[in-house]
């Protein structure tokens, strides 16, 4: 239909633009005909976006589609304000054939105002006036009689109604400020509907810029580092604070240094503004009440920052959990958890944190946003949130707690960041397939730079980015630098490292006299000595969260059995089964767990193989090259040929939920050689 098709793609321009709403945050309808599907008559009908969606992305399948005359009767059966609640409940008696999506708390304000099309919008510079102290004198100031300012009120049926007596009352406006809150505009065409959204936004931002003081946030107290010198300092903070914020329920990290946060953590003010905390519903039910902030100078040490960080959580968790008993009612859901969800630290950004990627990228965003709001603020008057106990209303609204009750239960390796080397191809490749499919963060890392790549564009390849499942990350695990530098970006990217796969070989097949000196090193400098280094630089990494973690071998059979002409990788292989005994017995203390996996014959997918590791074997052994797999197959007692997927699916059996008082263990995945059995 046209009015849904206009609908759709006002919805995406508005969207795109992260000057007119932050994602996932506002709504936009359209109202019009359809045929009832039952008499076949034509009804009025309200398409609205539903709960949960995004503008940007809006499908047609992201609308709650609603009778309006049922929608607009519930106006005779409203109990009051303190029971308003109960109306999203009704939403579900006014949908019109399947519905669509589930209808949101701001299904009423578009509904009852008296306008063929709705926008309700979270601009920063037009939620900077919402928030000023003089928000209704500067909404005045600003548009004249063409928006009208509307006070504060939690987001819900009364609040449909007051923006539909307002606009009655005042049928010059194009539109209303919502105190602390957002704009919300109206048309009688998609198309003027928008241009007045935007003409909302644009005013206030001309505003904003003609007439701000320049420094909203006072002096520059302290000095940003140069990117090489931040990034070196937020990858050794991050993991520490990771473990902190992940103290009640475990999370993943996003790093910003964007020039919005350097700036606001360098100023004067930066304290007092982020104890006031944000005041958008959308913006503090993802970055909490306030953040975290660090009072160190950036040239502190890490030690100096650390221990203070802990200092600070400690004092944070303490508030959180004062908050909540100031306010929490006989009704209020259970605490949620007292950990920050923003952290702060001069001269070196922001960390952000929630149970996936783009949970804690996005939430990363509305803090952009909500300084972005600060400045407004500031800069024209002073910056006045909505109050504590509003705030508490909607963080601990019971409409909240059902809608993450409705949400999908984690996947079993959620919230965890695997680093697979020898990741693009082969038993890597498979692994970081199964893990990524299982929840988890993967930082694919292999020397060949665009094997990784590949490989992690096909784990993100269902994501709003792909960045927010994997990261491609080159390195040679012969070099020190390259692994440090490598951890360093998983770090970066996802707030520290929690499962690592040693995976990366390779192999050369000759007998002991013609083995050379280079041949020995190099199968001993890749798989033992590459091995010993990833655990070392990981293992950093895992005892600054104090999360605990898994460290997982891809050893082989040949650490065991005694083949023909393979002196050199079976001695690498037996090095890197005695690592994991003697990591496990000293990383143990840490929670971190080390276990093997002794893999025999995977041919097929196998880089290892096609490297020429195979037409050797294949000459040893009198077969065929590409029956190679049917001969290692016929050779074991299940008479089975093992692919890199039964290797993977090894790990995860390794690191899931089930194994976990499981460290020092070789598993076979050989389809069973009998001579490889461990004694």
């Amino acid at each position: 239909m046209d009015v849904v098709n206009e609908l759709l793609e006002r919805s995406h321009r508005l969207g795109a633009d992260p000057r007119n709403t932050n994602f996932a945050g506002g709504n936009t309808s359209a109202k019009g005909a359809a045929p009832d599907p039952v008499t076949g008559e034509e009804v009025e009908l309200l398409w609205v976006k539903g709960s949960g969606g995004d503008l940007g992305t809006l499908k047609e399948s992201g609308l709650a589609v609603l009778r309006l005359d049922r929608l607009r009767a519930l106006t005779g059966v409203y109990p009051g304000v303190e029971r308003e609640d109960e109306m999203v409940a009704a939403f579900d008696y006014c949908l019109h054939g399947k519905g669509g999506a589930a209808p949101s708390i701001d299904t009423a304000m578009h509904g009852l105002v008296e306008a063929a099309h709705v926008d309700h919008l979270h601009p920063d510079a037009g939620i900077a006036i919402a928030t000023a102290a003089d928000g209704e004198e500067l909404t005045r100031r600003v548009f004249g009689d063409r928006v009208v300012w509307v006070p504060w009120r939690r987001p819900g049926f009364q609040l449909g109604l007051d923006i539909a007596a307002i606009k009655e009352a005042n049928p010059q406006a194009i539109g209303c400020v919502l105190g602390g809150h957002g704009i919300t505009a109206w048309g009688s065409t998609s198309e003027e509907c928008e241009a007045r959204s935007l003409e909302i936004i644009r005013t206030a931002e001309a505003y904003l810029a003609e007439h701000g003081r320049p420094d909203p946030f006072g002096s520059v107290i302290y000095e940003t580092l140069g990117e090489a010198e931040r990034h070196e300092r937020a990858a050794a903070l991050f993991p520490i604070i990771r473990g902190l914020a992940a103290t009640d329920v475990r999370v993943v990290g996003h790093y910003t240094d964007t020039p919005e946060v350097l700036d606001f953590v360098a100023r004067a003010e930066h304290p007092r503004l982020a104890a006031l905390g944000t005041s958008c519903p959308d913006h503090f039910l993802r970055t909490k009440v306030a953040p975290l902030v660090l009072d160190l100078p950036p040239d502190a040490s890490v030690e100096q920052a650390a221990e203070r960080l802990r200092e600070l959580h400690a004092a944070y968790r303490a508030d959180y959990t004062a908050y909540y008993d100031r306010h929490a009612t006989p009704d209020s859901p259970p605490m949620r958890g007292a950990d920050p969800a923003i952290v702060l630290v001069p001269g070196v950004g922001m960390f952000s944190f929630g149970k996936d990627k783009q949970t804690a990228r996005v939430a990363g965003e509305f803090y952009v946003n909500a300084i972005n709001v600060m400045r407004g603020a500031e800069s024209v008057s002073t910056y006045a949130p909505i109050a504590e106990s509003e705030k508490f209303r909607i963080e601990y609204w019971e409409l909240e707690e059902a809608k993450l009750r409705r949400m999908p239960k984690p996947k079993p390796l959620a919230t965890r960041v695997a680093l697979v080397t020898g990741g693009g191809s082969g038993i890597g490749a498979a692994t970081a397939r199964r893990l990524a499919a299982e929840g988890a963060c993967v930082i694919v890392a292999d020397r060949d730079l665009g094997a990784a790549e590949k490989v992690a564009a096909e784990l993100g390849a269902a994501a709003y980015r792909v960045s927010d499942v994997a990261v491609a990350v080159g390195v040679d695990v012969t070099s020190e630098e390259q692994i440090a530098a490598a951890v360093r970006a998983g770090v970066l990217a996802f707030g520290g490292v929690d499962l690592v796969v040693n995976n990366a070989g390779l192999s050369l097949s000759r007998a002991l006299l013609e083995t050379t000196l280079a041949d020995w090193d190099l199968q001993h400098d890749v798989m033992a000595r590459g091995s010993f280094l990833v655990a070392r630089e990981t293992a950093r990494v895992m005892i600054d969260q104090a999360m605990g973690g898994d460290i997982v071998y891809i050893s082989s059979k040949n650490a065991v059995f005694a083949g023909p002409n393979n002196v050199a990788y079976g001695a690498a292989k037996a090095d890197q089964a005695h690592q994991v005994r003697l990591l496990a017995a000293e990383l143990g203390a840490h929670g971190i767990r080390v276990n093997g996996i002794n893999p025999d014959g995977v041919v097929r997918g196998s880089g290892i193989f096609a490297s020429g590791w195979g037409a050797n074997r294949a000459a040893v052994y009198g077969v065929e090259e590409e029956k190679l797999g049917e001969f290692y197959a016929q050779r074991t007692l299940l008479k089975r040929e093992v692919l890199p997927e039964h290797v993977a699916n090894a790990v995860f059996a390794l690191t899931g939920s089930d194994l976990t008082h499981t460290t020092g263990l070789h598993i076979p995945v050989d389809a069973g050689v009998a001579a490889a059995f461990l004694r």
